[in-house]
């Protein structure tokens, strides 16, 4: 963009560490190089290919709360996080795309060695059962307090107390601090490792990074203009790297055929059909089955070609911004 925008788009994304990387791929894919300053101390950056979107680099948690005041725009953090700090996180942030990496569960994790329990009903039983001989409630050991709260009221576990955890949460149960535990887990080795075993309903949460938006921001005309171009070149690649291009030429109306191909297969006709030539974009998982019906359909040969980006009018990520921000 040439013109100079006074008010900038900030966009917070992970200071250091695996996050920090995977975030500036994902912006890569997109077109977008994440440049940070004078070097990896300068917490301020930007994005060469957009002058007005401003990158501040910052924790997770530190994440999470900035978009929850409203103090930059957009930012790329964790779903568990933003779920567990901010009690009204929906009216706050919208989470416009997850983003595939930064995969984890909070889970409900018990000893291994209670062979009977094995859902969130049996846990409630164990509950009132330790109360009627102890006196007193179950412990839970957790960073997730919020998370924890929820979904043991909505699963009708009432019976418990909990320990809040500064340390190795999984290590809790052993060493007497608690008898079970919420803690987030990528593969569950850990929890394993320490004679846990996580409950068949007990997966309160599948996390990953998202894109979050906060509706508390300051929106105005630029910051909005310069939000429609970036999730513009996001949507365009999401799209091309989750299609492909078809092309056949086919007896008769290749109009008729793109309508049947959009019909069956989810494909759309987006550029101009020939007479004989139709041209389609068609989901990856879907593409085999169109090039075997295009064939039975006359085509002599069907070309499938990966696209770099596919632009559309409409931008469905900025329409998902757009109703929230007005």
């Amino acid at each position: 963009m040439s013109e100079t925008v006074t008010t900038p788009l900030i966009i917070a994304v992970p200071s250091k560490g695996r996050l920090q990387e995977n975030a500036a791929k994902f912006f890569a894919r997109a077109g977008l190089t994440v440049a940070q300053g004078r070097g990896a101390r300068d917490y301020r950056g930007t994005i060469q290919e957009m002058p007005g979107v401003e990158i501040a680099f910052l924790s997770a948690s530190e994440i999470v709360s900035q978009l929850a005041s409203g103090n930059v725009h957009m930012g790329v953090t964790g779903e568990d996080l933003v779920r567990e700090t901010v009690a009204d996180a929906d009216a706050r942030m919208e989470l416009l795309q997850p983003l595939g990496f930064g995969h984890a569960n909070v889970v409900v994790a018990v000893p291994q060695a209670w062979i009977d329990v094995k859902t969130m009903a049996d846990l409630e039983d164990v509950a009132a059962s330790y109360r009627a001989r102890r006196g007193e409630r179950m412990r839970v050991a957790t960073k997730y307090i919020h998370l924890t709260q929820r979904y043991f009221a909505k699963t009708g576990v009432t019976d418990y107390r909990i320990v809040e955890s500064l340390g190795a949460t999984e290590g809790a149960p052993a060493a007497g601090q608690a008898e079970l535990i919420v803690d987030i887990t990528t593969t569950g080795a850990t929890l394993r490792a320490n004679a846990l075993k996580i409950l068949d309903d007990g997966v309160m949460l599948e996390s990953q990074a998202n894109l979050v938006a906060s509706v508390k921001a300051d929106w105005n005309e630029g910051s909005k203009k310069l939000a429609r171009s970036l999730l513009a070149r996001i949507a365009a690649e999401e799209d091309a790297r989750t299609s492909r291009e078809v092309r056949a030429r086919i007896p008769y109306s290749a109009t008729m055929y793109a309508q049947q191909a959009e019909e069956l297969f989810k494909a759309r006709a987006i550029f101009g059909t020939g007479s004989e030539v139709v041209t389609l974009v068609c989901p990856v998982e879907r593409t085999p089955a169109l090039a075997d019906w295009l064939i039975m359909q006359g085509a002599k040969h069907v070309t499938v070609t990966a696209l770099d980006y596919v632009f559309s009018a409409v931008n469905p990520l900025y329409e998902k911004l757009a109703k929230r921000i007005g």
